[in-house]
């Protein structure tokens, strides 16, 4: 019920924006804030909206819309393993300055059936349009084999996803579009970017921010280790060799 009268919301705001000499995008979310507890196994954002048209007229060919929910940027050091005289080495590796650490798009069509290429690289549009800015003075073949095996192991494991038709718009005017969060997704802030595109070109875009943060025993083992590094490091390997120890115990008396 509270999303439908959320689209209800919206679409009563939306005349109040008529004065606009373009069409305006009027933004939300479902969830602001994701707290990750022990029990956490993902979760589903809706993203919804609505498209405010100058002179509250529809067009005829209403505009594409495209959702971007992107995490925090971080590095990130790539490593390519080889088999070597017979046991698996880290042969080659590379250093990658603004990875996001978590990254999914949905669009009404497909990202090359609604911008050409240029478009896509100014905006990030779509996976392989991600500006990862490779560190080291490296060859451009090797970039783009440590970059394509990024995104393949970033995607396999659900960090980055594609839904070239995960946007639904309603009456031209409202849209709604679903992306999951995976379990093990990092935290910090998100950004929600909502593009509204008009043959080929960006016409209006909006934004909005989510935290998603531990909670519980969760956020204190996560905190103790940023904040006290060296201790959190000893209470691990005291607590690795106390668990050797009564597993030793254990067995000895079972047998």
């Amino acid at each position: 019920m509270s999303r439908r009268f959320a689209f209800a919301a919206l679409a009563a705001a939306a005349p109040l924006l008529i004065g606009a000499a373009k069409p305006v995008l009027v933004p939300d979310i479902s969830a602001r804030k994701v707290q990750i507890r022990y029990s956490f196994s993902g979760a589903q954002l809706l993203l919804f909206g609505a498209i405010a048209y100058p002179d509250g007229r529809t067009p005829a060919r209403p505009p594409d819309i495209a959702v971007v929910l992107r995490g925090p940027v971080q590095p990130i050091l790539v490593r390519e393993k080889q088999k070597i005289a017979g046991i698996w080495m880290n042969a080659d590796q590379s250093r990658f300055r603004s990875a996001p650490s978590f990254y999914a798009v949905a669009s009404s069509q497909p990202i090359h059936d609604l911008v050409d290429e240029r478009t896509a690289s100014i905006y990030e549009l779509g996976i392989h349009n991600l500006q990862l800015s490779p560190g080291g003075a490296t060859l451009p073949d090797k970039e783009r084999h440590f970059e394509a095996g990024l995104l393949d192991l970033r995607s396999r494991a659900g960090l980055y996803a594609e839904s070239p038709h995960g946007v639904e718009i309603t009456d031209g005017i409202l849209y709604r579009a679903v992306i999951t969060i995976p379990s093990q997704v990092p935290v910090g802030t998100y950004t929600a970017e909502t593009f509204l595109i008009d043959r080929g070109r960006v016409i209006a875009a909006a934004t909005r921010d989510i935290q998603i943060n531990k909670s519980g025993f969760e956020r204190y083992v996560w905190l103790a280790s940023r904040r006290n590094r060296f201790l959190y490091g000893l209470a691990c390997v005291a607590m690795s060799l106390g668990l050797g120890w009564a597993a030793a115990v254990a067995f000895r008396r079972r047998f």
